[in-house]
């Protein structure tokens, strides 16, 4: 965009050479953004390796002009001027409300010095190429977030086995029934939504569901998970940060409110949230409004919020752990996700899809299961739901090497290679008397042993967080709480 203007003012403007360099928070240096009659310097090159950037970064914000030869503006802000560069040049720095964007320069071919013509054409252009250039750092924002959302998008389809996220739900005739007719209802009304159930149902397939059957459908899906933010930067990862708000906060940015303007936020497992979060998305969730940490300015957005959580947030509100008002905010319309055992008529056809699905995935020639495979899945109580079928399954086609289904075994209910360790009361007789670690002992040991089995992989069919049975962003948390460095378990 800002290149083409750049490009409609070559014939107007009274010098051979134009540049518009974007002040890079990021890497603290100034980088071409567009250019006329600058053919050393292609956009995207660095003009100068190591420039010192804080005096470039006030200057942006002053209205002080910087004329001369090449080697006196050089010389006065190193940085400024690409390398290359020879005659007269003019410039002047781009700001609006206090915010740096880079620098205007006008060049003339030696021995030429440009002058007051020159000048009132590079005062001219600036508020309109400042404009131009924010305008067009917000599109490269946009475009990038965009991308980022279709890439979740398909993640979400290659983990569903699915084309389109529209296609039917497995179960929506069956099983999740009254589900889907609650998804149908309130859908298009634009209320909030509480997702009721167990880790592993199916929560944000639901909300996804939710979205697409909305007028929202054509804004972000962005989903977050509550759990697996550290508590001190859940507020900068919620309602974004400004530059300089904390340390290592470099440039501003926004966060997942922002980014999900005329879309869907789904916040999953909003009951880890802490109280002082709680406040604030009361506070946005009442009218829209909110700050960036270390932030002024009023922002408002316009966000439908779909909630979840496996936790009781009605206990919670009486044992004071979660606000009560913020629980009324949230709950307009629950909706209540079955366990999968719960809804036992819906195994069969999810187990057929996740082994085709697997077959796909693995490379593997396509093996349904036997009817007596399907007897031992219906058996089954499913404490991880649907999560956990998935990975049976898949665990299964793996064993069975493309040959069959290893149900048993991948249950660990056979005799050969169980894959769980078989579960017995203890007796009082076989009890084995020894003394209890801290459960941060025994946690940090298993995830070590999973990390240990995968070679450091986290995500995957063949990672951490499937071997565990766990969300990859949880299990990143965790090793980040406990300080457990995957590097150490790769090869």
């Amino acid at each position: 965009m800002i290149g083409e203007i750049v490009l409609g003012l070559r014939r107007h403007v009274p010098c051979e050479r134009l540049l518009i360099l974007n002040l890079d928070q990021e890497q603290a240096r100034l980088k071409p953004a567009a250019e006329f009659g600058v053919p050393e310097l292609s956009v995207g090159q660095e003009p100068d390796p190591t420039p010192p950037f804080a005096p470039l970064r006030r200057w942006c914000l002053g209205d002080d002009l910087a004329q001369g030869r090449v080697q006196e503006v050089r010389q006065r802000l190193p940085g400024l001027v690409p390398a290359r560069w020879t005659g007269g040049v003019l410039a002047v720095g781009l700001a609006i409300e206090q915010e740096p964007l880079g620098a205007l320069l006008l060049g003339a071919d030696a021995p030429r010095v440009l002058g007051s013509a020159e000048e009132a054409w590079l005062l001219a252009l600036r508020e309109p190429i400042a404009v131009a250039l924010r305008n067009h750092l917000r599109l490269r924002e946009l475009i990038a977030l965009r991308e980022a959302a279709e890439a979740d998008r398909r993640s979400l389809l290659a983990r569903l086995g699915r084309q389109e996220i529209t296609d039917t739900l497995i179960g929506a005739g069956s099983g999740l029934r009254e589900v889907m007719r609650g998804v149908e209802l309130v859908a298009p009304s634009g209320a909030p939504v509480l997702i009721l159930g167990e880790t592993g149902s199916g929560k944000e397939v639901i909300a996804r569901a939710i979205h697409d059957r909305s007028p929202r459908a054509h804004g972000p899906f962005l989903r977050v998970n509550c759990g697996a933010i550290p508590p001190d930067l859940v507020d900068s990862e919620l309602f974004g940060h400004e530059r300089g708000s904390f340390t290592g906060a470099a440039t501003r940015r926004l966060g997942w409110f922002e980014r999900a303007d005329r879309g869907t936020l789904f916040l999953d497992e909003i009951g880890e949230l802490t109280p002082a979060i709680q406040v604030r998305l009361l506070r946005i969730l009442q009218d829209g409004s909110f700050e960036r940490v270390g932030g002024q300015q009023q922002l408002r957005v316009d966000v439908r919020l779909i909630a979840a959580t496996h936790r009781d947030l009605h206990a919670m509100v009486r044992d004071g752990r979660f606000r009560e008002d913020l629980w009324y905010r949230i709950n307009v319309f629950p909706v209540h996700l079955p366990a999968l055992r719960g809804r036992p008529e819906d195994i069969p056809a999810m187990a057929n899809h996740f082994a085709q699905r697997a077959a796909e995935r693995l490379g593997l020639t396509q093996r349904l299961p036997t009817p007596a495979d399907m007897d031992r899945l219906l058996a089954y109580p499913w404490p991880g739901n649907v999560r956990e079928l998935a990975a049976v399954i898949e665990r299964a086609a793996i064993l069975g090497d493309g040959q069959r289904l290893e149900v048993e075994r991948a249950l660990g209910t056979g005799s050969a290679s169980p894959m769980l360790p078989e579960k017995r009361p203890p007796t009082a007789s076989s009890r084995p008397i020894e003394p209890i670690e801290p459960l941060e002992v025994v946690t940090r040991r298993h995830i070590e042993r999973a990390l240990a089995q995968t070679l450091g992989r986290v995500e995957g069919p063949f990672g951490a967080a499937r071997l565990l049975d766990v969300h990859p962003d949880t299990l990143r948390s965790r090793m980040r709480k406990l300080g457990i460095q995957r590097a150490a378990f790769r090869p």
